[in-house]
């Protein structure tokens, strides 16, 4: 319950953080079930709800809360100001009329960039700058890279009282949809669903070999499927298998590197993808339940690389299963499953069965989760325990959805900057021109821009200034547009397991006392997937068409699949040199043999 001990101990502020969290939490939930409402009325208040979180909450220093409520206090004003008066603003078609109004841009402005800084720290928040700095003065910038001039008073207008900039279509989707889903994430992590993850995946995996190490990438692939976050999956997990795994024997290299990898595969996991996939919904115009489709199958083969990597590593270490002590009892594995299997069927029979959108059927997917959060794992009814569940519930939802919210927004400036000053389809043109029109070395461009981009800001963030500026010139020379936005994303994710910025090993290193780097060069050997899968759906198109050709996907996934099987046992199997040779020519060639016919 990390949220209920970040509360201050003062009982007043602790109800108003509570209450704080209820007014978010529902307005969220009432913008779905009330009907539309006006986007210059909801989006604001998105804003106004998600400073408090990101200025205050937890923060400690005197220069700190007083900085922190002066901009909460700007910023909320100038958000519900903006909300209480859309429909004089919708007539003035994004143009600033006096001097008081574009002292409402420049605040917004400035309070969304310095909410990101304090969210994530310094690289996006600049970024995000130098994009407005462009704006400003690109004019005066000669040749190709500078623009034409964008008036100030119709620039200001565009980035915060129409739809164009920071109430753009990213902010539609940070209210609508990412919003609730974390929000859902929240309720199942509040109650017993993390730990029937762990008692499912220990079930399933701990009496095989290298058990302890499989049930990591199991519970993993399960909680990380709605938490989307690498570093709250190790920190979560991570905290019951890295014990399990070091008193089995296991290195401690490796089982920092099994949790590191396998909590990763919770950002490209759908339903939630660290909120990437309705992002992509929004930016690629496919719906929802197709992107999940697409996903997928990528998805496990991820996972597949990993779990076939510890088979690997079963050839060089004693890697033993769980000891039978240490596995749960078929009671506790049925009855704590249910604390997930019931609202995840909820969501899914409300998807696909009713055919309701997916932030309804999240949000019946909520009440579900809210309700047994009543009880806990032996199905009894503490009223105290129940409020602690439901605060902590409230609370870890309030400050995520703040976070991503505080990435979106910030994001949401550049994207703006980047249509309203052209200079988008100008960064398109130099790849094409440095890549001389070639598709993979286009991608090899991408690639590394999306690697060194993801190092500094988080994968969502990443990837959508990404693929604004890769993605065109991708789709110019051939892919398809979820293929190009699906490689982008991936890539964008290479950060948390790839040196020298690499998050989520970072964390399973600390929690286990281990050199960081020998951590990361085995997650780079096991989640060598991440780097080879991006690529197996341009040479494999058929990989990410599940929805429309099932039999071409399962095909493509095969002959992936005994690709990567073959490449792990190359990198990590304990084989003669001729045999690993010859597996490494043989993945290599399933993996890149449509593309060199």
């Amino acid at each position: 319950m990390s949220g209920l001990a970040d509360l201050p101990k003062t009982l007043w502020l602790r109800w108003a953080w509570i209450a704080l969290a209820l007014m978010l939490v529902v307005f969220h939930i009432g913008l779905i079930f009330s009907g539309l409402v006006p986007n210059l009325v909801s989006r604001p208040l998105h804003l106004a709800l998600i400073l408090p979180w990101v200025f205050l909450f937890g923060v400690t220093g005197r220069w700190r809360l007083i900085s922190g409520c002066v901009l909460s206090v700007i910023g909320i004003s100038a958000s519900v100001w903006v909300a209480s008066h859309a429909d004089m603003l919708g007539d003035q078609y994004g143009f600033l009329e006096n001097r008081f109004q574009v002292g409402i841009g420049f605040t917004l402005l400035i309070v969304v960039i310095e909410a990101a800084r304090r969210a994530i720290g310094w690289p996006l928040p600049l970024v995000a700058a130098s994009a407005l700095l462009y704006a400003f003065f690109g004019h005066r910038i000669p040749g190709e890279f500078g623009h034409s001039g964008v008036p100030l008073r119709s620039f200001l207008g565009t980035m915060t009282i129409a739809e164009g900039g920071i109430w753009g279509s990213l902010t539609a989707v940070s209210v609508g949809v990412v919003s609730i889903f974390v929000i859902f994430g929240a309720v199942l992590n509040a109650g017993e669903a993390g730990q029937g993850f762990m008692n499912v995946a220990a079930a399933a995996a701990g009496r095989l070999k290298g058990g302890a190490a499989k049930v990591s990438v199991l519970s993993s692939a399960l909680f990380g499927s709605i938490s989307g976050s690498a570093s709250a999956n190790v920190a979560s997990t991570g905290a019951i298998t890295l014990p399990a795994m070091t008193r089995l024997g296991y290195p401690k290299r490796l089982a920092a590197g099994v949790e590191a990898v396998a909590s990763s595969g919770g950002q490209i996991m759908p339903p939630l993808m660290g909120a990437g996939a309705f992002v992509m919904v929004e930016l690629t115009g496919t719906p929802y339940t197709q992107i999940m489709g697409a996903a997928l199958l990528p998805a496990l083969l991820y996972f597949w690389a990993v779990w076939v990597g510890i088979n690997a590593y079963a050839t060089r270490f004693d890697l033993k299963g769980l000891d039978p002590a240490d596995r749960p009892q078929m009671r506790d594995v049925v009855v704590t499953s249910l604390f997930f299997l019931v609202p995840f069927t909820v969501l899914m029979l409300s998807m696909f069965a009713a055919g309701y959108t997916p932030q309804y059927s999240a949000c019946l997917a909520i009440l579900a989760g809210a309700l047994l959060l009543l009880v806990d794992g032996d199905l009894r009814f503490d009223p105290v325990k129940t409020a602690g569940r439901v605060a902590d519930a409230l609370l870890t939802a309030s400050r995520q959805v703040s976070m991503i919210a505080a990435i979106i927004f910030c994001a949401s400036i550049i994207i703006g900057v980047l249509g309203s000053t052209g200079l988008g389809v100008k960064i398109t043109s130099v790849i094409l021109e440095g890549s001389g029109g070639a598709l993979w070395a286009s991608l090899l461009l991408t690639a590394l821009a999306c690697l060194i981009l993801g190092m500094e800001v988080p994968t969502t963030a990443a990837y959508v200034i990404c693929v604004s500026v890769a993605g065109p010139a991708l789709m110019k020379l051939g892919l398809e547009p979820l293929q190009a936005h699906l490689f982008v994303f991936w890539f964008a994710l290479l950060s948390t397991i790839t040196p020298p910025v690499c998050g989520a090993v970072f964390i399973a290193a600390g929690m286990i006392n281990e050199n960081w780097i020998k951590v990361a060069m085995t997650a780079m050997a096991l989640g060598v997937g991440l780097y080879l899968i991006p690529l197996g759906m341009i040479t494999w198109p058929a990989l990410i068409r599940l929805p429309s050709d099932p039999a071409g996907a399962l095909l493509a996934f095969a002959v992936l699949a005994v690709g990567l099987t073959a490449l792990s046992f190359a990198m990590i199997g304990r084989a003669s040199v001729p045999i690993r040779s010859g597996l490494a020519l043989l993945g290599t060639g399933l993996l890149f043999g449509p593309a060199l016919v």
